[in-house]
Parts: structure tokens; C-alpha cells; sequence
């Protein structure tokens, strides 16, 4: 019972009848995959992303010029836009495509999310590492190289990219969060009201708007920072059209490996 009222995420047909949640076998057995190597790649990432991400935020600061005010705004919100279009691009790739069973990469990053439709609520049992780490890994070669010009770039060039910069940070910062934002779309009890309020304006993604990717076969809605991007993707039927087009070229049938786990009994 417990397991059930903490799983809201609504199921639709292709799944077979095998129970969701904590005690699916597939669910177990992705769990029992962490390890420890991987736990400590995690720990380096977010260590030295938000090492970068503090370094850099000190120098925009510094190097701050009101003249381009509205050059900085746009460049956010054009940050925010590709961080969204980003982790539609990713999490589609990931649901759809690949097997946990490929060489190093199948259990480092399809694993979780394999897991993830199998037992949604997982990811709200993950402590801040384990929850953050893959993404903070994503940002550290673009916030090192951003550090690296910052101290040997001179004035007159970092006031002429800064605005560029400031779609990279924001562009970072949203990656970096997206699967925190994530978290929290599939936390429903005990969430700061800060959040709350942040869902509720849709600056990041709400609760009830990610709903609509957990109604199996999880073939819609992938974009996970704000989700702003998913109502014209799927007018466009972005998604569909590019799972079409792989298909014809390969051969390989969408989303067969979440498929296989899913239906797992033992």
C-alpha cells in the first residue's frame, strides 16, 4: 500500500501487468547496479562543477556593464530555452534508444533511466550526489573553459563576449539543475514553498505537467528543465518524426530496452 501512494504517476496500456515501484524485480535488480565507481565519478563532478560554476559567477560580477542589460536578459533566457530543449534531447535519447546491457555506458547513464519508469519515485529517495552528478559532469569542460578565459582573456575582449558568457552560465546552471528540477516534479509532500511557487509559475517543471511523460509507453513530453518546450514539440511531432526516421535507417524498434525491464518478473 505505502509503495503505491507514493507512486501518482498514472500507467497506460503496453506494460503488462507486473507491479511498478520499489519491489519490481527490474526496479531491484537497476538499483542494485550503482556502484562505487560510479558514486565517486559523481562526487569529482559536482565538486569541481560547482567549484567552476562559483569562480565563474564571481567574474561575471566583476566584469558586469549595464549597458548590456538587455543582452544579458536575453542571453538567460536563451540559456534556459537550450538547458530545456537540451534534456528533451538527452532523456528522449536515453528512453528510447540504447540497452543497459552496452559497455560501461549502459550502466553508468541508461541505467537510472531504466529505473526511472519502473519505480518513478526512486529518484526522490537519491541524495543530492547521486541525484545531480551526471549533469554537473555535462558542465565542467564549458565552466573550465569559460574559468580559463576569464583569466587570460583582458577586459576589452571579456566585455565584448560577455553576453555570450551569460547565455553559457545560465545554459549551465539549468543543466546542472535539470535533474534536481526533475526531483522535484516527482516529490509530492515536503517540497520548500520557494519551489513550489517556481512550478506553480511554470519557471521550472511542474508536478502535474510531467505527469503526462509517465502514461506508458513514456513517448511524449521529454524536456525536464521547464518543460516549456514540450507542447510545440509534440505539435510538431518532433519526437515521433526523428523516432521514424532512426527506425527506417536502423532497423531498431523505439524504446524496446525500457520496454524488456518493465515487464521483468523476476
Amino acid at each position: 500500500k505505502a509503495t503505491e501512494t507514493q507512486n501518482p504517476e498514472p500507467q497506460g496500456p503496453g506494460r503488462g501487468n507486473a507491479r511498478r515501484g520499489q519491489q519490481h524485480a527490474g526496479a531491484r535488480e537497476l538499483a542494485s547496479l550503482y556502484s562505487p565507481g560510479k558514486r565517486c565519478q559523481e562526487w569529482i563532478s559536482v565538486i569541481l562543477c560547482f567549484s567552476l560554476m562559483a569562480f565563474n559567477f564571481i567574474h561575471l560580477l566583476a566584469n558586469f556593464h549595464l549597458g548590456y542589460s538587455w543582452s544579458i536578459l536575453l542571453g538567460i533566457v536563451a540559456g534556459i530555452l537550450t538547458a530545456d530543449f537540451a534534456s528533451g534531447l538527452v532523456h528522449w535519447g536515453a528512453d528510447t534508444w540504447g540497452s543497459v546491457d552496452l559497455p560501461i555506458f549502459g550502466k553508468a547513464f541508461i541505467r537510472p533511466f531504466r529505473e526511472h519508469h519502473i519505480d518513478p519515485t526512486a529518484i526522490t529517495r537519491h541524495d543530492f550526489i547521486e541525484t545531480n552528478g551526471d549533469n554537473c559532469m555535462l558542465t565542467i569542460v564549458p565552466l573550465a573553459n569559460m574559468a580559463f578565459n576569464f583569466l587570460t582573456l583582458s577586459p576589452v575582449e571579456i566585455y565584448h563576449i560577455y553576453p555570450w558568457y551569460c547565455y553559457l552560465f545560465a545554459l549551465a546552471i539549468f543543466v546542472t539543475l535539470t535533474n534536481q528540477i526533475h526531483k522535484w516534479s516527482h516529490t509530492y509532500f515536503g517540497l520548500p514553498r520557494w519551489v513550489v511557487f517556481l512550478q506553480h509559475c511554470h519557471i521550472i517543471l511542474p508536478r502535474k505537467h510531467h505527469r503526462i511523460h509517465h502514461v506508458a509507453p513514456h513517448e511524449t513530453y521529454f524536456c525536464i528543465t521547464t518543460g516549456w518546450l514540450n507542447y510545440p514539440m509534440e505539435k510538431l511531432g518532433f519526437w515521433r518524426n526523428l523516432e521514424d526516421l532512426i527506425q527506417s535507417v536502423t532497423g531498431e524498434k523505439p524504446r524496446a530496452d525500457d520496454l524488456k525491464w518493465a515487464q521483468k518478473v523476476k
